[in-house]
């Protein structure tokens, strides 16, 4: 890449706290400043448009999707005569409808669009009805009446276990001598664990409107943080080739993970209604069938066996996990990796054996959810330092400390990368110090002391996160560039701003790169006719390639100008400034707008694509060994909370987090996503849990029986720092990821319940709760771990 043209300014770019974050200042340059989200103000206008928001052509009708009632079962028949004899009903397709082929699955073809012959969970879609109007559409398709032969199903990953039932194929991960360090081991934990999945519950529910168009095409407008996934699964449902589907997406209110693959089946079946009719068919699920349709977080059953020191240094760990894979593959075993590859989380483990199941049960099939997968692996390493804490006596801050990852040695982890730029000890200990963690441990235990019904408690966890996508293909971005003749710029990209600010940070460093400020640039919709084969805007991965690929075709934007303004006005091209909106080239200095003017009339050409591709990314899927990762993000939080030990309500009083995001493009919108990130880690560990009755049905599927966390559950005392840091290696603006690490911040929250809960016995003593740690869960904790130390 040319990097030719300085930029005058090198930007300070300084962590701050949430009240002193630097506002931007027209003029300035773009990228480090906290400039507001780039939609902040149609966001809370109401002018902030969905897809559900976009004016709907004349002839519109609208589908519903009729569900299965049985979580595995042949399909005998279906009697849908009432279905299409409802009021306003203009046709009924069912899986014989489908023109292409029968699936929309991400990985494995093994997930069908319409079940054909064969239900394999509750809330399968089973057919598709198209009426004049929404309501009509749903009335009619609770009408349908189906004959089945019920089969035996599993609920639970520990049931896929003991029944060898998978959806992937196994992975393990081998590393020293795993057998010697446990048999040598002079403290040894074995066990078992669990914690359940979450529900992503974004604002927005899925949708999908589609249009047809002239010459077999279609445009789809669809919520999905995928539109190239979603142009390939439209394409085979409908038999064509890839370029007759046009994907379209402005924003989204919400993904999480949610509609990285699981849009598909909503884009699919609107296609196929569309093209069935040759009219445009809008499909809109409900927030009840959308949560019986789609997959949650993977849930997690683990078995462990755990050595470790006197001192609580960890010699070796026998871990084995299974997932919640549901009814298919979906994305299973990439989180599985991802798992793997995390559970380590912060500290160096010198042997280890890690085998991994994606467990086949009968429910929606689990998929993406912010983490990936890494969550859950660092989360029994969490759990398991706490307990060895409390049985040698120790602070398990202490026995954290100890454990890790170096910078010269004991700095490579289980799956053989070198940990580069490690932060965590520096982390660790500016936070203890800042959080006043010692005082805080001693006044924890005295109130505990006086108190014998509220009890509190106190955790302090680090994080390390890799970035990059599991398959090193998925790690490029593409993106194209105009400056229109007025100086103003058109920017598009690959990415999907879900509300996390993608697009303002794209466009804060295009506006960085030509001098310009942000009110210049404007971001345009996501569109697979405009950059193509793009990948989904996940693992975090959003800011770090779509920020390259528009870096790239504005820094080739601007050595272009750069070259004619040398050619005009003389001097070195190299020399050429570009700052404050204008443009200074040997002694003299001109709007930036006046020299794209003189540029046009000269045909230098003001658009450019641009590109990028993560270097240095490996994977050996067969050993689990690689580097995958370009660089870690790092983090730490410290959570206190208080316990009500008669009813198991608690209560977060306090949060300190420090976190690492290198140099920051744009500090308020990170801490945002620090902020949010925690809370959303925090809800998926006590208060969200998903219930399945023993007939397979999903019973916490709507807002009424599912919990996520409210205004009241943040802590009144909230202290967010970044961390003063730039990344060690050539990400943009030398900044890091920030969506996905901070979720993990959340297990400080179940360790300090769990610390809580332990005071009620003699604190040494780990209670037997599980995640979530809902109020039932701690009451049950509580009263097991009372009768366990009266023994």
């Amino acid at each position: 890449m040319n990097m030719r043209v300085n930029i005058p300014v090198e930007l300070d770019r300084l962590a701050v706290s949430n009240d002193r974050i630097p506002r931007p200042v027209v003029g300035e340059p773009a990228a480090g400043a906290a400039s507001p989200h780039e939609s902040a103000s149609l966001h809370v206008s109401g002018e902030a448009v969905y897809t559900d928001d976009i004016p709907e052509l004349r002839g519109t009708v609208y589908a519903a999707l009729g569900l299965s009632a049985k979580p595995h079962a042949r399909v005998l028949g279906m009697d849908l005569d009432a279905v299409r004899k409802a009021p306003g009903v203009i046709a009924v397709l069912t899986a014989k409808d489908i023109p292409g082929v029968n699936d929309c699955g991400p990985v494995l073809a093994d997930d069908p669009i319409l079940a054909d012959g064969l239900v394999q969970y509750v809330g399968q879609p089973m057919f598709i009805v198209v009426a004049k109007s929404t309501e009509a559409a749903r009335h009619a398709a609770r009408l349908g009446k189906v004959d089945y032969e019920e089969l035996p199903f599993l609920l639970t990953p520990k049931q896929a276990k003991d029944a060898h039932s998978g959806t992937t194929d196994e992975l393990r991960l081998i590393q020293g001598d795993v057998q010697n360090a446990l048999a040598t081991a002079p403290v040894r934990l074995t066990g078992t664990f669990e914690c359940g999945g979450q529900e992503q519950f974004y604002l927005e529910g899925q949708i999908a409107y589609a249009i047809p168009r002239e010459k077999d095409g279609m445009l789809v407008q669809c919520s999905t943080q995928h539109p190239t996934e979603m142009q390939h699964a439209v394409s085979h449902a409908l038999g064509w080739q890839r370029h007759q589907v046009e994907v379209e997406c402005r924003r989204l209110g919400g993904g999480f993970g949610g509609k990285e693959s699981q849009s598909a089946i909503f884009a699919c079946l609107a296609s196929i209604c569309a093209q069935h009719l040759h009219r445009p068919v809008k499909l809109r699920a409900d927030r009840d069938n959308d949560m019986m349709i789609t997959g949650k977080r993977h849930g997690f059953y683990y078995e462990y066996d755990v050595g470790f020191d006197t001192d609580g240094r960890i010699l070796g760990v026998k871990l084995d996990m299974t997932l919640h894979s549901g009814f298919s593959a979906d994305l299973s075993e990439a989180v599985a990796s991802r798992a793997l590859a995390h559970f380590d989380n912060a500290y160096y483990i010198p042997a280890a054996d890690i085998h991994t199941m994606c467990g086949k049960v009968n429910t929606q099939s689990a998929t993406a959810f912010r983490g990936f997968g890494a969550p859950q692996g660092a989360l029994i390493t969490e759990v398991l330092i706490d307990r060895v804490a409390r049985q040698l006596g120790k602070d398990p801050l202490d026995v954290r400390l100890l454990n890790l990852y170096g910078t010269d040695t004991r700095n490579v982890t289980p799956y053989g990368e070198v940990v580069e730029g490690n932060l965590l000890e520096p982390i660790m200990t500016e936070l203890e110090a800042s959080s006043d963690y010692r005082a805080r441990r001693q006044a924890v235990q005295e109130f505990n002391a006086q108190s014998p019904i509220l009890k509190k408690g106190l955790a302090m966890t680090p994080v390390k996160f890799g970035i990059s996508f599991n398959v090193p293909a998925f790690n490029q971005a593409g993106a194209l560039v105009h400056i229109y003749r007025d100086g103003s710029v058109l920017v598009n990209h690959g990415g999907i701003e879900m509300g996390q600010g993608l697009n303002t940070k794209v466009g804060q460093i295009v506006a960085n790169t030509l001098g310009l400020d942000l009110e210049c640039v404007r971001l345009t919709a996501t569109d697979t006719y405009k950059v193509i084969n793009t990948s989904a805007t996940a693992a975090s991965t959003g800011s770090d390639l779509n920020g390259k690929a528009a870096e790239d075709a504005a820094l080739t934007l601007r050595n272009r100008l750069a070259d004619f303004a040398a050619r005009k006005y003389g001097g070195k091209a190299d020399d050429v400034v570009f700052a404050w909106r204008q443009v200074s080239v040997n002694g003299k200095t001109l709007p930036f707008a006046q020299l794209v003017e003189e540029a046009y009339w000269d045909r230098v050409q003001l658009w450019s694509d641009g590109f990028y591709k993560t270097p240095d990314i490996s994977w050996d899927k067969a050993t689990s060994h690689g580097h995958p990762f370009y660089y870690y993000a790092f983090g730490a939080a410290v959570s206190e909370v208080v316990v009500d030990t008669l009813t198991g309500e608690w209560k977060l009083l306090r949060a300190d987090i420090l976190h690492d995001v290198g140099a920051s493009i744009n500090p308020a919108i990170d801490i945002g996503q620090i902020e949010g990130g925690y809370i959303q880690g925090t809800g998926w560990l006590t208060s969200e849990e998903l219930v399945w009755r023993d007939d397979g049905r999903l019973m916490t599927h709507a807002p009424s029986t599912y919990k996520i966390p409210a205004i009241s559950d943040c802590p009144r005392d909230f202290r967010v720092q970044l961390f003063k840091t730039r990344n060690h290696k050539d990400s943009v603006h030398h900044s890091k990821a920030v969506g996905e690490p901070p979720l993990v911040h959340g297990i400080s929250v179940f360790n300090a319940i769990n610390d809580a809960v332990s005071a009620v016995g003699n604190g040494k003593d780990s209670p037997n709760l599980l995640a979530p740690a809902t109020p039932e869960a701690i009451l049950n904790a509580v009263e097991e771990l009372r009768e366990r130390s009266a023994a």
